[in-house]
């Protein structure tokens, strides 16, 4: 598999030094680009006398006027449409005349009008959401199969009303476990933060809420997301064939939009969870012009608990909690203008008698849509991100110490979308992003002295331009091509430091220091970034795609344990660290079965990185000003096959996905530099999530998971010293063995309560009417419609079904009562099953 793979992908997957580029190399790619596009658009010139004009607009929700990412907008007998982006703005370019358009989207009702274009117009669509039962849904053809006919690969695109059918632990939807069940898509195990694309560390994903960076995307240790579900509206996650217009990781991108708020009415949403509760409120500032959203959550399971704690146990004083608070405002200033104002602020806290840590997200985007003219659409963002940990032992009276460490990112981006004409939609635009990183500040406070050890801020600022276009090149193929070209910027205020070589697997002796002034330039890198993906269609239900893209990543997560923490430390390139580059390239084959009721694909994709950050032997990698001298870069390897089959209709739904893979890492003088496998290398990933609908208000949802070990470094011999006994590995292999395969099934159930029947029950109404109000309720009629848009649901969940002890790690020690037998023990973070119980409402 790998050979075949190689082959297909060997000429775009060469190195690249990362090093200024020749002006003269700058000018060829510009030329090269600039020759494809506009031969492109030339096809695309009218005749002689034949006139277009352009209908362009919004397609929202009828229900509470949310944008409808993804809306196809497209003539009917052709194939000419255009998709809703991010925003729901779309603009479709036909000849003069007469047409039958259609809007539609799946499980919403298809909108059909007649036209005679005359004109450039504006038009603005509401779609009607359709019945539960998706036998009876209409689904336009140019909707229900855009796996097929898009251009995209590598991609999943998951609504918020799917992932509320997953099962999910403790009974709370769960962004991040949803798409943990997509091939190419694992994580480390139960307590590990964040999730593993295609054998890349977490750091490898870039996390985007409303375009702003999330860090860590995990609450509690990674059992639940940093996203509050009733806050949610789209989750996409790019894998490979990722556009022009992203950058900064080099894995994947998983952009979370956040809802608008209902610009139609006032709703409240939540949920009384097992452990922890949630609740929103949406309201139309100015019907349908101005909305907003605030969601918040809290767990209180530490709430709980001490009630019933004895005044002398030590988790009585303890904390263990998160929450986050959600929120987002948009104003339709005109037909031209629309602002938006979203946040996040979330924390968790755990600690107990003389030790505690915490950790939190903040981020503020602000964003304004203007369009220029019919075809023009413009993005401006300014964001603001901050993760911040801390990390505390001992008392306020006694001897304590105390560490913390944040990093923060700044960000201003503008994003233009052209829509040239019906084969042509271009996207360029520039960012600038600056990093100011803290990676510790520690303060000791002992019985006669405080000691303090801060580390110097570090600056970075990261330079970004990028131009693409989506052509459709002839009615089989369709390619979307560009260019991102980044400059990286290691900056003062501060302190550089210069190692000289050694040995591998040897920490590098201090040469020189340098000190610098505020934004004086320390080292520089420039990266080009070419993308290309094609599409091409075999017939109506199956196409043929291709992808490359070259990713630059400027920060990389700094950790050698089992599983990344919350308190891991970032660090970005400088002038001993060079920035991590990936090359992938991917094929794959799309076909779709029944009237698009089945969709299938088998893909296969070869990912080559340089500058892969590893560590030497027993690095010291805490309070560490000279870090950097601990630190090894090397080159990795992923490549592998992602099988995937999901049925769309029908009372029963769901996805099978199976990944067959291999992830691998060369580093000098680690492993006798040879290759080795990654911590995140998995050989077999089998994932099941199904949901059946037994009547309207009953729906069962079953999850199996199937993967193998994770690796791991294990003694191969032992030697005895004084009758004790001391494992160690004679040949030096790193990641010589693997521990058990995990495996896991998760059972839910759901069942939706029709308020409204329940209380125009007359004798529910008069014993309610009589216990509660002390009323004579013979001749009163019950308000009915205080409870005709109450909606409400149990959900019941079992996480573990069948109590499975999955090792998170496995060590060894000596075993009680002797001094030379050593035994083998697993360590699982959860060995048993979890029931829960969940209500969730909605009016």
């Amino acid at each position: 598999m790998e050979t075949c793979v190689r082959k297909i992908v060997s000429i775009v997957l060469r190195p690249v030094k990362t090093t200024s580029i020749p002006i003269s190399m700058k000018y060829q790619l510009l030329s090269l680009f600039a020759f494809i596009v506009f031969s492109g658009f030339a096809q695309d010139k009218p005749s002689k006398g034949t006139e277009k004009y352009t209908i362009s607009g919004y397609v929202k929700d009828a229900k509470n006027g949310e944008s409808l990412i993804g809306a196809t907008v497209y003539k009917q007998g052709s194939n000419i449409g255009a998709s809703a982006n991010e925003y729901g703005f779309y603009a479709l370019t036909l000849p003069k005349g007469e047409h039958i358009i259609a809007v539609g989207l799946i499980g919403y009702a298809t909108f059909t009008f007649a036209i005679d274009l005359d004109k450039s117009v504006t038009k603005n669509f509401e779609l009607k959401e359709e019945g539960k039962d998706l036998e009876e849904v209409e689904i336009t053809s140019e909707a229900a199969d855009k796996n097929v006919k898009s251009v995209e690969m590598s991609v999943a695109k998951l609504d918020i009303k799917q992932i509320n059918k997953i099962p999910a632990l403790l009974g709370e939807v769960d962004v991040i476990r949803a798409i943990q069940l997509l091939p190419g898509v694992t994580t480390v195990g139960e307590g590990a933060s964040g999730f593993n694309v295609r054998g890349g560390n977490i750091d490898q994903n870039l996390i985007l809420l409303d375009e702003a960076p999330v860090y860590n995307s995990s609450h509690l240790f990674g059992f639940f997301s940093v996203f509050n579900p009733d806050a949610v509206k789209d989750v996409k996650l790019i894998k490979g064939g990722i556009p022009s217009q992203y950058g900064g990781r080099v894995s994947s991108i998983l952009d979370v939009r956040m809802k608008e708020g209902n610009s139609k009415k006032t709703t409240v949403s939540g949920g009384l969870g097992t452990i922890f509760s949630r609740i929103s409120l949406e309201a139309p500032i100015i019907k349908d012009k101005a909305s907003f959203i605030i969601a918040g959550r809290r767990s209180y399971i530490d709430a709980l608990v001490k009630p019933f704690l004895k005044e002398t146990n030590a988790l009585k004083k303890a904390d263990f909690y998160f929450y986050d608070l959600t929120a987002k405002f948009n104003w339709r200033i005109n037909d031209k203008n629309t602002v938006f104002a979203s946040g996040y602020l979330g924390r968790d806290v755990f600690g107990a008698s003389v030790f505690s840590f915490n950790w939190g997200n903040t981020t503020t985007t602000a964003r304004w849509n203007h369009i220029f003219n019919k075809k023009l659409f413009m993005n401006a963002t300014a964001f603001y991100s901050n993760y911040d940990y801390a990390l505390k032992f001992g008392t306020s009276s006694g001897q304590s110490f105390n560490w913390k460490s944040n990093i923060i990112n700044y960000s201003l981006k503008n994003d233009f979308i052209y829509y040239l004409n019906s084969r042509n939609t271009l996207r360029f635009g520039a960012q600038a992003l600056a990093y100011d990183f803290l990676p510790y500040n520690a303060v000791g406070n002992f019985e006669n002295a405080t000691v303090t050890f801060k580390s110097a801020k570090r600056y970075g600022v990261e330079y970004s331009t990028y131009i693409g276009n989506e052509q459709k090149i002839t009615p089989k193929i369709t390619a979307e091509y560009g260019v991102r070209f980044s400059m990286y910027t290691y900056v003062g205020k501060g302190k550089a430091y210069y190692f000289r070589d050694t040995v591998p697997n040897t920490a590098r002796a201090l040469d020189r220091s340098a000190t610098y002034n505020a934004g004086q330039l320390i080292k520089a890198y420039i990266n080009p970034e070419p993308r290309f993906s094609m599409n091409y269609s075999i017939n109506k239900v199956s196409s043929l795609k291709f992808s490359y893209n070259r990713m630059a990543q400027y920060i990389q997560l700094i950790s050698n344990t089992a599983a990344s923490t919350p308190l891991d430390v970032y660090t970005i390139a400088s002038n001993n660290l060079k920035p991590l580059l990936s090359d992938q390239g991917s094929v794959g084959y799309f076909r779709n079965f029944k009237d698009n009721m089945f969709e299938t694909s088998v893909e296969c994709y070869y990912k080559y990185l340089q500058n892969q950050l590893d560590y030497i032997d027993n690095a010291d990698l805490f309070i560490n000003p000279t870090v950097e001298n601990q630190l090894l870069q090397g080159l990795g390897r992923a490549y592998g096959a992602e099988f995937y089959v999901k049925k769309n209709k029908g009372k029963l739904q769901g996805w099978i996905s199976y990944t067959l893979s291999k992830t691998e890492r060369l580093v000098r003088g680690i492993s006798n530099g040879d290759w080795f496998k990654s911590r995140y290398d998995r050989t077999h990933s089998l994932n099941t999530s199904l949901n059946y609908d037994i009547t309207k208000r009953w729906n069962i949802s079953a999850n199996f998971v199937l993967l193998s070990g994770v690796p791991a470094t294990f003694p191969n011999a032992k030697v005895q010293v004084q009758g004790w006994s001391i494992p160690y590995n004679t040949d030096n292999v790193r990641n010589n063995f693997r521990i058990t395969s995990y495996h896991r099934l998760d059972l839910g159930a759901t069942y939706d309560i029709n308020m409204e029947k329940v209380w125009a029950r007359k004798k529910d109404r008069r014993v309610w009417y009589r216990k509660v109000l002390g009323l004579d309720t013979s001749n009163v009629m019950v308000p009915r419609k205080i409870f005709k848009n109450y909606k409400s649901s149990l959900v019941f969940s079992v996480y573990n079904a069948y109590n499975r002890r999955n090792a998170f790690s496995i060590y060894f020690r000596t075993k009680e009562g002797t001094t030379y037998q050593t035994e083998a023990v697993r360590f699982s973070i959860v060995g048993s099953v979890i029931p829960a119980v969940t209500y969730n409402f909605n009016f």
